[in-house]
């Protein structure tokens, strides 16, 4: 079957309508509806259940439908790879990138670009989990960082752990806190908490341990993926600042944060993951700007 009529039966999947997927496939109505009753015809199968308001895949439409999806993936990755070796390109770049390594891996990456590779375009798209892998999937990102707790296993998602970083809570010299030495996780809880987009199962920890109900959260006075502005507002008032021990390294040399000594907290950690689409290959930027993450993140991840 014609990968072009494959693209129809998709289209025709994720839209659930034979107006909607014509126009986005650019056909009349007419024409793409013979082209899905041709290859109904060509399997010898129904595909589409037409018979209420939306039109739906049959059991066996779905399972066509997944299998074409593969189809069209691989043949654009083929298209891509093929230009790259023909022209020769470096290729140019887009990644995605969560709040951590945006702000202490990302500025190395994009100073090493711009020096040995000032050619080359890069986007790079700093945003949550969720968000990053949908845009993934899209095939609009070579690849996302993130933390890895944050992203669900899938079949379609190849991923490189990067290791695991420690964590801890942070508060400004003079922080009333710091005056009583080790203190309980407890004790966190009247200044309020600032952190970055946090699973919930490690909140959940945190609230048993600070004595809140049974599946309570720690709440969180601030979350926001913008790791600067948490560590300004806690360098400036009396919020404490959860996050990875190397987001936090600068400010504690320059003695602007120090670490909290609590002693009821077990050692708390994140760990962070490189994702991209299982059975598509990185360009030559893509694969360079990979393994200086691989290599970033290893050094980061010996930080105490």
């Amino acid at each position: 079957m014609e990968l072009r009529r494959l693209k129809h039966l998709v289209a025709l999947a994720d839209t659930r309508n034979f107006s909607r997927a014509a126009t986005q496939c650019h056909l009349s109505q007419p024409a793409f509806s013979r082209s899905v009753q041709a290859a109904e015809e060509e399997l010898e199968l129904q595909l589409f259940d037409r018979n209420s308001a939306e039109v739906t895949c049959t059991d066996a439409g779905a399972f066509v439908v997944e299998r074409a999806r593969r189809l069209i993936f691989d043949s654009r990755c083929l298209e891509r790879d093929v230009s790259l070796y023909r022209e020769r390109l470096i290729g140019d770049l887009a990644f995605g990138v969560g709040p951590y390594p945006a702000l202490t891996m990302m500025p190395g990456l994009l100073m090493e670009l711009r020096t040995r590779f000032p050619g080359i375009n890069t986007r790079a798209e700093v945003n949550n989990a969720k968000y990053l892998v949908e845009h993934l999937r899209a095939e609009e990102l070579d690849f996302i960082l993130a933390n890895v707790t944050l992203v669900p296993s899938a079949p379609d998602l190849a991923l490189t752990r990067m290791g695991r970083l420690s964590a801890g809570f942070y508060a400004r010299p003079g922080h009333p806190l710091l005056a009583l030495g080790k203190m309980k996780a407890a004790a966190l809880l009247p200044y309020g908490i600032a952190s970055v987009r946090a699973p919930e199962p490690i909140l959940a920890m945190l609230g048993a341990l600070m004595g809140l109900e049974h599946g309570k959260l720690m709440p969180l006075a601030i979350e926001c993926d913008d790791l600067n502005l948490l560590k300004t507002v806690s360098m400036s008032t009396d919020t404490v600042l959860a996050c990875p021990d190397a987001g936090a390294l600068q400010e504690v040399q320059s003695g602007r944060l120090l670490r909290l000594d609590i002693s009821d907290m077990p050692p708390l950690f994140t760990e962070m993951g490189l994702f991209a689409l299982k059975g598509r290959s990185h360009s030559p930027m893509a694969q360079f700007a990979v393994d200086y993450f691989i290599k970033a993140g290893a050094e980061q991840a010996a930080v105490i």
